[in-house]
């Protein structure tokens, strides 16, 4: 990847987002980090100028229009253009059925499948025509079979991937690529998150339950978010432009589907 592609990532001030920013800032891109946390991305640009690396901190919140508006907006002010865009930022949580409020499906839902259609609907105004254009998607291998508890998170990650591979076909003659990356159980926040909620639903201990999910993960470990971001950094490159509409999985083996 050259110095004039600029990339854009929502969510990208924490774990799997942080890891492919930096990836992508190695591999010689410009890089705008988005998050509806301004906290969090300002600690991840000082993070990265520390490794030598410049980022352009992003505060937006993508569940809003306005936001994800002006928030392309400075990119394109300052860059110009978007030839790669990650959608990296997404909530997860518990969403049991018999739960009275909605609220938890309703802002899961929205963060992850309608953000994400909002940011890439104005990203691909911005993105040029036969110039390697990369939408990458970060969906889970949630969106590849069910858990119980979280339908929300399950719902939204499945229709990722049915995103994915429509607007594949939609963009093809643009010369611009969309898929979606699925990973499996990697060592972040969000999935701390998901070892204490899970495992109070079971009734062990969060050490318990980590161990568990270890060990039926047939490489016996769970990802680094690094991993995650050198595979998308080969997405993202011109290298594979013959490779759209696909749902790719990086779980160490967690499924095959």
């Amino acid at each position: 990847m050259n110095d004039a592609r600029v990339a854009l990532v929502t969510g990208g001030g924490t774990g799997i987002g942080k890891a492919i920013a930096i990836g992508l800032a190695k591999n010689g891109a410009r890089v705008a980090i988005a998050s509806r946390s301004r906290e969090h991305v300002e600690t991840a640009v000082k993070e990265c100028a520390e490794l030598g690396l410049s980022l352009l901190p992003i505060q937006m919140d993508i569940r809003k229009k306005p936001d994800i508006e002006r928030g392309v907006g400075a990119v394109v002010t300052r860059w110009g253009a978007i030839h790669v865009l990650v959608n990296n930022a997404g909530v997860s949580g518990l969403s049991l059925i018999d739960d009275p409020s909605d609220a938890r499906w309703y802002d899961i839902l929205d963060t992850n499948l309608n953000g994400m259609y909002l940011v890439t609907k104005s990203v691909l105004r911005h993105m040029p025509d036969h110039a390697h254009g990369r939408v990458i998607n970060i969906s889970s291998v949630l969106g590849k079979f069910g858990v119980p508890g979280y339908t929300a998170y399950c719902t939204a990650k499945h229709g990722m991937i049915g995103f994915t591979r429509a607007l594949a076909l939609e963009v093809a003659n643009r010369g611009i690529t969309v898929n979606a990356i699925c990973p499996g159980w990697v060592d972040t926040e969000m999935a701390q998150l998901g070892i204490r909620e899970t495992a109070a639903l079971q009734g062990i201990t969060p050490e318990e339950f980590k161990a568990r999910a270890a060990a039926a993960v047939p490489i016996k470990r769970f990802l680094e978010a690094d991993e995650v971001g050198e595979f998308v950094c080969y997405i993202a490159s011109p290298e594979a432009c013959g490779i759209t509409g696909q749902a790719m999985n990086i779980c160490g083996g967690q499924t095959t589907a």
